[in-house]
């Protein structure tokens, strides 16, 4: 299961670092501004001022975690290719799981093992469905044998009834 849409490994970690980023301040920028909208204080321009502090005080924040998930997980999925000679499946949901051990490592050994876990099935689950979406699209690609029309009524039109004899 070769992508060849994907940047080499070393750019690979900086182009994922920098998307989860984006993925994460806009989806930080999304919560936040409704947290703060509903937090501010009455009144419809309080509401939008509150929202928008909230938007630009938590997003960032938000979109910086998720550079960190990112990065690490493509520089452990990097790593696993180059150990592995393989790009499969296993090295995504391996990098999910050692990332989600890592990153709770500081809140010891139980922590990590369940990030680790969790971090290892939504992998996995992602992996499937993607893998499953590979398969029902890929039947619309499948070579057809051609359909050959009967060599015996070539020569006649369209208007001429065919007589056996």
């Amino acid at each position: 299961m070769d992508e060849y849409t994907r940047e080499p490994c070393p750019w690979r970690i900086l182009d994922d670092s920098g998307g989860a980023f984006i993925m994460g301040a806009i989806g930080g920028g999304l919560f936040h501004s409704i947290k703060g909208f509903r937090n501010a204080p009455l009144g419809f321009s309080r509401k939008m001022l509150g929202s928008l502090a909230a938007v630009k005080e938590r997003s960032p924040i938000v979109g910086g975690n998720f550079a960190v998930w990112g990065g690490m997980f493509s520089t452990i999925d990097c790593s696993l290719v180059y150990m592995r000679q393989k790009e499969d499946p296993w090295n995504s949901i391996m990098s999910g799981a050692l990332t989600g051990g890592i990153l709770a490592a500081r809140n010891g050994v139980p922590a990590m093992a369940g990030s680790a876990l969790i971090g290892g099935i939504l992998l996995a689950l992602i992996e499937g469905i993607g893998i499953m979406f590979t398969r029902l699209t890929a039947e619309q690609f499948k070579p057809q044998q051609p359909i050959f029309e009967d060599p015996s009524i070539l020569g006649q039109s369209q208007g001429q009834a065919q007589s056996y004899q």
